[in-house]
């Protein structure tokens, strides 16, 4: 079961190219962050200027980081600073759950969703009292502790976790570029996650939520040999309500509150987003029908610290919208169609729509088509800040795709085609209509995402294989270049088996080449990555992993300027109560 368009359905109904990713997976993967556990997904890269504390950003289908939408338990996270989720706050050791919408998904979501929607869920108690711990230690000295408790009980659940992780890290820039400091920048991170429910009675339901980070990273900025540091803390809370009226009627309400900060010493920077949400959801069922009614409202707040550069500046916005949603499964065919109108207290009103048609043709075989509309309002700082201009316009997209899917038990085959243009990009332009020289925002931007999508997996006299390959076209529409740091080629392989009751695998992750800048003069090449990992039941309760990642120690760069790791290995030690 997902939540693609806010409503649980199962993910063979879904109209929609749709991937989840459950605990296991992320634990087997040993990645250290959300960014490495969605790149070996389809159609999906990252990168980062450093080590998993740095700055990175998340592309889908070729999208920038801002047009992707991020919930954690529904509700929204991002920056009014940068736009877009800031992925390295997100503690992957407390995500339980991912799922992922490639694709703009607007009419259900609002402003942002022009690439796609990523959902992350904490762990909910579901059964009698478990408790579990893990211990990780790997290359470049990292270590990590995690420790967690959840059960139900009577009509109430809950979920307690909480983990402390540090590494000392690598050189974070190599020595041929400026600002390199050759010392070792790690990261230190902390924390904490709750989640309890209450059954009211056997129609309702009442949940809260709580997930917060403080992360502390070093990085290489212009001044050499200075240690600069980030700071990174992120509070998300959310409550809600849900009521099951009958088989065919279901109203959800949630409030939710994030606040994201970053701010960096010696060289004194500070940015705090504070976003507060509101929704109240009908669904309402009538024979093989459907409807569903939204009302939302989401408030941003902006607040930059004076600095030596500013004097410091802030802003506050809202949006409130209205989506109406209807559903139909007649037979083999389906058809979905969203309308939304957001009210921006900035820019006035703005409409979307979908219209989604699926077909299942032959025993086994599905096909879907859609097209849809999407927006991304500027942000506050593009707009406010020193190099911000009043006059930036919201970006916008047209997407169409189509998508052919063949499913049998384990055995899954699928293939997406799919066009988006993207008009009234805000990128960072010469000086001109902001008051500083050095440069300012600009709506100068017009690009077309186009590309396929081949992926499948099957099990085959015990081996399990994945694999998934994509062709991408990101192309600023204007001068015929492709977008920065984008590749045109990805993919992703893995094998799996048991053998002595050992769990054994591979993967391999290939990237094309790509360019580092808009004029496409630096090259950033290409790499394929192997990786191998292990597993294994000790006693009962108790649980080995092993993985080693980039075995063949290929040296290459995601940003100019900035190393990868090498060579590295870690192994874990996980308890759960029997």
């Amino acid at each position: 079961m997902v939540t693609a368009s806010r409503t649980p359905q199962p993910i063979s109904s879904v109209l929609a190219d749709v991937s989840v990713v459950d605990r296991s997976e992320i634990e087997k993967s040993g990645a250290q962050s959300v960014a490495e556990v969605l790149a070996r997904l389809p159609g999906i890269e990252f990168v980062r200027n450093g080590g998993p504390g740095a700055s990175t950003s998340v592309y889908i289908r070729g999208g920038e980081t801002r047009h992707t939408a991020v919930y954690i338990d529904g509700v929204r996270v991002d920056s009014q600073s940068t736009g877009g989720a800031a992925w390295e706050q997100i503690p992957i050791e407390q995500i339980e759950r991912i799922e992922v919408v490639r694709g703009p998904a607007a009419t259900i979501y609002g402003s942002d969703a022009v690439a796609g929607v990523v959902q992350l869920f904490t762990r909910r108690g579901q059964w009698a009292l478990q408790a579990s711990a893990a211990l990780t230690l790997g290359s470049y000295a990292t270590r990590q502790l995690q420790a967690g408790l959840s059960g139900a009980a009577g009509g109430f659940d809950y979920s307690l976790s909480a983990s402390h992780g540090r590494s000392d890290g690598e050189d974070a820039r190599t020595a041929a570029v400026v600002g390199h400091n050759p010392d070792r920048d790690g990261w230190k991170r902390s924390s904490l996650q709750a989640r309890a429910g209450v059954r009211i009675d056997e129609r309702q339901r009442v949940e809260a939520s709580l997930l917060a980070s403080r992360l502390d990273s070093a990085y290489d900025d212009f001044m050499p040999g200075q240690d600069d540091e980030s700071k990174h803390r992120l509070a998300v809370t959310g409550l809600s309500w849900q009521a099951r009226w009958s088989e065919t009627a279901t109203t959800r309400a949630q409030l939710g509150r994030t606040r994201s900060t970053y701010e960096t010493q010696p060289s004194f920077y500070r940015t705090e987003t504070t976003l507060g949400t509101a929704l109240l959801q009908h669904e309402q069922r009538v024979g093989a029908h459907l409807l569903t009614a939204t009302l939302e409202r989401r408030d941003d707040k902006l607040e930059n610290a004076p600095d030596a550069f500013n004097a410091g500046f802030g802003g506050k916005r809202h949006q409130n919208a209205l989506g109406l949603g209807w559903r139909a499964d007649l037979g083999a065919q389906s058809l979905q169609a969203q309308v939304r109108r957001d009210d921006d207290s900035e820019f006035g009103g703005k409409s979307t729509g979908s219209l989604s048609w699926g077909l299942a043709f032959a025993p086994h075989w599905r096909a879907h088509a859609t097209v849809a509309s999407s927006f991304r309002v500027p942000t506050i700082y593009q707009r406010f800040s020193p190099y911000g201009n009043p006059g930036l316009v919201p970006e916008t997209g047209r997407n169409a795709e189509l998508g052919l899917r063949w499913a049998d038990g384990e055995n899954t085959l699928s293939l997406g085609v799919w066009r988006n243009r993207l008009r009234n990009l805000i990128n960072f332009g010469a000086a001109g209509p902001c008051a500083d020289a050095f440069g300012c925002y600009e709506n100068i931007g017009r690009a077309q995402l186009k590309g396929v999508t081949l992926s499948g997996r099957t099990r085959v006299s015990g081996l399990t294989l994945r694999g998934s390959m994509d062709w991408h076209d990101p192309r600023d529409v204007a001068s015929d270049k492709i977008l920065a740091r984008r590749a045109r080629r990805l993919a992703s392989f893995g094998a799996e088996t048991t053998w002595a009751g050992w769990t054994l695998g591979t993967e391999v992750q290939a990237v094309g080449r790509r360019y580092d800048n808009a004029a496409n003069t630096r090259v950033l090449g290409g790499y394929a990555l192997l990786g191998l990992y292990a597993s294994r039941s000790i006693v009962a309760g108790w649980v080995l992993d092993a993985r080693i990642d980039n075995l063949g120690d290929k040296a290459y760069e995601r940003v100019y300027g900035y190393t990868t790791p090498g060579r590295n290995a870690q192994v874990s030690l996980r308890w759960t109560l029997p």
